[in-house]
């Protein structure tokens, strides 16, 4: 379970760690957005360069990045296998057949890229908590939506809702460290290969981590209700936001990339080298 890292923050003094939180929600959009529009081995291969880059800027040592991959790698895995035996290509002949199952060389370019966007997704919002806090996220998105006040939208309840969740998914998985633990000290079977018997062994976490996080949630509205919490309307921040110059920077870069990815895609000039970086 510590193997999940969204929601862990990791303290350095580097330029990721300053930047703007308003800016780095924004940049993760777009490259949330970016990935789903990459059809090619040279736009992935761009944007997985960018990535590595944010990691090394960012001074987060870069296993402590990947170990969040782990809790996904078995999702990306089957995805892919599902991928890879039931595409179809009419226009081509199959490399390998058995059964019903035909494998095309379309369809290990399709799964490799679909695993491929499966872990871009999961790698940049890992990094986003990583080097920003919760209050930092919370402050900048409601900073973000804070036109949606005029049209009476619970803007700071949604940004507080985000800062609670992020600050417990810590909190829950060492609750759940020490449930399992407990556990084992009583024979519970973690380790079986088994798939049934180990949704079996889990039961017994679920229920107590079910009725620990409602006690958490308990108490945390008693301590927000008896520092007489009531709302967003007349309260300030301790740190105000503040943009600057590489700020501005950054995002400019990352609109530029934006749109080579788009051009990358569509190729609305038409150039035939565009076409051979489009594989």
């Amino acid at each position: 379970m510590r193997d999940i890292t969204i929601g862990q923050y990791y303290p350095a003094n580097s330029v990721v760690h300053r930047a703007d939180p308003r800016f780095k929600l924004v940049i993760l959009i777009m490259f949330l957005v970016m990935v789903f529009f990459c059809q090619s081995f040279f736009s992935f291969g761009f944007l997985t360069a960018f990535v590595i880059i944010l990691i090394l800027l960012s001074c987060v040592p870069p296993l402590k990045v990947l170990k969040g991959l782990k809790m996904v790698i078995i999702v990306v895995l089957i995805t892919t296998v599902l991928t890879l035996i039931f595409y179809t290509d009419s226009n081509a002949e199959p490399l390998a057949e058995y059964g019903i199952f035909h494998i095309y060389l379309s369809g290990i370019y399709a799964s490799i890229k679909l695993a491929w966007r499966l872990l871009l997704l999961v790698m940049m919002p890992t990094l986003l908590t990583l080097t920003s806090t919760p209050t930092e996220l919370c402050d900048g998105l409601e900073s973000l939506l804070s036109p949606l006040k005029k049209l009476h939208f619970p803007v700071h309840e949604l940004a507080l809702i985000m800062s609670i969740a992020l600050r417990l998914i810590p909190t829950l998985i060492e609750e759940t460290d020490k449930i399992m633990n407990a556990q084992k000290a009583r024979g519970a079977q973690f380790e079986s290969r088994n798939p049934f018997k180990k949704i079996k062994a889990m039961l017994p976490v679920l229920i107590p981590l079910f009725v620990s996080s409602f006690r958490r949630a308990d108490d945390l509205a008693d301590a927000m209700d008896s520092r007489c919490y009531r709302g967003a309307k007349g309260r300030t921040r301790m740190k105000k936001l503040k943009f600057h110059a590489s700020d501005v920077f950054a995002l400019l870069f990352f609109a530029a990339l934006f749109v080579c990815v788009l051009f990358l895609k569509y190729n609305y000039l038409g150039w035939a080298w565009i076409g051979v970086l489009s594989l």
